[in-house]
């Protein structure tokens, strides 16, 4: 199929140019949560770029560099002229500012780090409906200190002369604070004033267009060949397949690779759910003792994920080559997967984009290179909070939608050291009694991740009257907005309590129950 006959995928109505901020995808998220669609790119963008996709409105991020540093990050300034609304944020503000003639330098003993009050110096249609005396988080260590001509100050801090400015008749606008921020008062407050009043955006970023949107598109891409989809049960994986069912029906075919790395009866439930509720056909591969026979006697945790990567390779290869051939293959590839993806393999004919890499529950390698699948990534413009309001429109239970993450090697990473049925066995049951007491405490949908680790050492019991040598279980629980940090929940003792008597009482060979109180950082929330 030619690329040009595809259906036109949405423009942006707001783009964001990346200047090395950590906190730019989550500028994204903040537009999206006000249902207007937006996307990152790169701040080497070209204006012939920017003025194919006609945006309404383009905020510049902060960065981690100085604006008058050598090689500081820039971009190009004919921006500032094509008429679109300009946001600079922190770093993007200072780089408007430099642009412009204005100057920026070090704030010595003044740099400002976490929540400040702002001083609304002028009321505009930026900080309108901000309240004087907001709280904002700040996160910088230079500063203004002389706008440019036509640049005005409408708010400081007690450390910061220029906290937001602007320039009415260019429509640039800087702030030296974080809106998207959950810690700044009013930051969405700022932003729907950007993307409303400013950019004259329309809030038609929703479940119900995207939709409308994608499923023609897949059914044209698709045409009338065969789409193979690895699927593992996990929130992506799960709404891909309702999804395409509801796009191409009986042309897809779905795939479990059971390695028997899985918790207690979700393979089971799987293949109840999808293939016989909703008549989504799914091939069961039970692959259990050859996953476990390639582990034996290997300890080293990234050992252990080549060779699970690796044998999931070798396994689909040889079963889509048996249940094929398939044209294309669907991948539950995230927008944050886009963003750190480095480069795209595209079929020269086609321009469609071909996998000789794999994301899969397994967080496997590439593929080799003579299985050439083209892709269909439907959810690749989405973020997993929109994906999970996908899922809930196209029926998926809250069992999945609100399912705890799950690492693709499973429960082989979460027992340390040698893996082996027992332990497996072990594991399982002490991990399914977790869940469930924290489902019953009404806190399962407040945790990030709750789950258990053993242990590669035995302890000293006492059960019975008697002395036991027995594992220990890790009870792993952290409350996260995505993953990248992460803070060990506050889990009631009356809660705790339960578990471990439940563990130690209904699990063989664990005599022993501890709860990890780390953060990430500095840990993580693996144990390997």
């Amino acid at each position: 199929m030619d690329k040009k006959l595809l259906k036109k995928e949405r423009d942006p109505s707001i783009l964001i140019l990346d200047f090395g901020s950590q906190y730019s995808e989550l500028i994204a998220r903040r537009i999206r949560e006000a249902n207007v669609f937006s996307l990152v790119v790169s701040n080497f963008i070209s204006i012939k770029e920017i003025q194919d996709i006609d945006p309404q409105g383009i905020i510049l991020s902060g960065g981690p560099n100085s604006v008058y540093e050598d090689n500081a990050p820039t971009c190009d300034e004919k921006i500032f002229n094509l008429g679109i609304p300009v946001l600079g944020i922190c770093y993007g503000m200072q780089l408007m500012v430099k642009e412009f003639g204005g100057s920026v330098t070090s704030a010595i003993n003044k740099a400002e780090y976490g929540r400040a009050p702002i001083n609304i110096d002028l009321e505009c249609d930026l900080l309108s409906c901000v309240k004087d005396k907001s709280i904002m988080w700040m996160s910088h260590g230079d500063s203004i200190n002389n706008l440019p001509d036509g640049f005005i100050k409408i708010a400081h801090t007690d450390n910061t002369l220029h906290a937001a400015i602007s320039n009415k008749e260019k429509k640039l606008f800087g702030v030296q604070f974080h809106p998207e921020v959950i810690h700044s008062e009013c930051g969405m407050t700022v932003i729907k004033n950007f993307v409303y009043s400013i950019c004259k955006c329309k809030a038609d970023w929703t479940t119900e267009t995207f939709l409308e949107e994608t499923i023609p598109r897949i059914q044209e891409q698709v045409g009338d060949k065969k789409v193979l989809l690895a699927l593992s049960g996990g929130v992506d994986s799960s709404t891909l397949a309702f999804l395409l069912n509801k796009a191409i029906g009986k042309q897809l075919t779905c795939m479990f690779i059971d390695q028997g790395f899985m918790r207690k009866g979700e393979p089971e439930f799987l293949m109840e759910f999808f293939d016989k509720k909703f008549n989504i056909k799914v091939e069961y591969i039970n692959a259990r003792e050859r996953f476990i026979q390639k582990l034996n006697g290997i300890t080293d945790p990234e050992e252990k994920r080549k060779i699970i990567g690796g044998e999931f390779i070798r396994v689909f290869e040889e079963e889509s080559n048996r249940l094929g051939p398939f044209q294309y293959l669907a991948q539950g590839t995230l927008y944050p997967d886009v963003i750190e993806s480095a480069g795209t393999n595209l079929d020269p004919k086609t321009g469609e984009r071909i996998a000789v890499k794999i994301k899969s529950h397994h967080n496997v390698g590439g593929l080799p290179k003579d299985l050439q699948f083209k892709l269909v990534e439907p959810l690749r413009k989405l973020f997993k909070d929109e994906v999970r309001k996908l899922g809930k429109a196209l029926g998926l239970p809250d069992e999945i939608i609100k399912r705890h993450p799950f690492p693709g090697p499973g429960l082989a990473i979460r027992i340390l050291g040698e893996v082996s049925n027992e332990k497996l066995n072990c594991l399982r049951d002490a991990d399914w009694i977790v869940r469930d007491e924290i489902k019953k405490a009404d806190l399962y949908n407040d945790i990030w991740q709750a789950f258990a680790v053993l242990l590669p050492v035995k302890t000293v019991g006492v059960m019975g009257d008697k002395r036991t040598y027995a594992w220990p279980i890790v009870l792993r629980c952290v409350s996260s907005e995505d993953g990248m940090t992460a803070d060990w929940s506050r889990i009631p003792y009356e809660t705790l309590e339960r578990i471990s008597n439940r563990i130690v009482n209904e699990v063989a060979q664990v005599n022993r129950v501890v709860f990890d109180i780390t953060s990430k950082p500095p840990g993580t929330i693996e144990w390997e």
